[in-house]
């Protein structure tokens, strides 16, 4: 670690909630095999944009979308040819409730399910997707009035784990460890439902000079950080 250390870096990341888990995992693998720091904020994708725009300090951004890196290097905020797509989200219904939900998402028309969360689709890609999965299933219109809303993905989900709903609209990352559901019942819905939850990484302009940065990027295509990404039922 002696020659490692010396030249360590911190890199400070903005990271979409829906990927907390396993950029938490990622980011102390990364240190130890690069004696590099990764400095990790958690929260949604638009509010991220809002404080990019507005000077926050962030080296990295890993979106919950390819749509924001975009529209932030289209603003001259990023540093060229340094977009990626570093994991492909899927979304699921869940409840911590064990049975709750069916394999087929029928629980999805039952009436005795009066709180739905879902996230913000102002901001958060994954609450777009929950609307056009209940457009595609003709629902949207009926559950439209039991929709709890979260800033977040993160807050959506912690509706539903509190029980102040009974099911929502999460990440299938925020459920799922070692390849399981870690608790409770949960549905996946099938792709076709919803746009490709496409997630990019960019380098934002306040980390070009930062060689950990840079080698954070190129971590998170390492073999050892698609392990962890698909552990967690990403698609790569």
């Amino acid at each position: 670690m002696g020659p490692l250390a010396a030249q360590a870096e911190e890199v400070s990341v903005a990271v979409a909630a829906n990927f907390a888990a396993p950029m938490q995992k990622i980011a102390a693998l990364f240190t130890k095999d690069t004696g590099h720091t990764a400095t990790l904020s958690m929260g949604s994708t638009g509010k991220f944009y809002a404080q990019i725009k507005n000077g926050a300090p962030f080296h990295v951004l890993l979106s919950a979308d390819d749509e924001t890196p975009l529209r932030l290097e289209k603003e001259n905020g990023t540093v060229p040819n340094a977009r990626f797509t570093y994991a492909v989200g899927k979304l699921v219904v869940w409840s911590k409730q064990a049975g709750l939900v069916d394999s087929q998402g029928e629980v999805l028309r039952n009436g005795r399910i009066t709180h739905i969360a879902i996230a913000d689709p102002k901001l958060a890609p994954y609450g777009g997707a929950a609307i056009e999965t209940l457009k595609a299933l003709d629902l949207l219109t009926k559950l439209q009035p039991r929709l709890v809303q979260g800033e977040s993905i993160g807050q959506a989900y912690q509706f539903v784990a509190s029980g102040n709903a009974q099911l929502g609209f999460v990440a299938l990352s925020q459920v799922m460890s070692e390849h399981r559901i870690t608790e409770g019942s949960a549905w996946l819905v099938p792709p076709h439902l919803y746009p490709a939850l496409r997630q990019d990484a960019v380098l934002l302009k306040k980390g070009k000079d930062n060689p950990a940065a840079l080698a954070l990027l190129a971590y998170l295509k390492s073999e050892k950080a698609r392990a962890v990404i698909r552990s967690f039922g990403f698609g790569l």
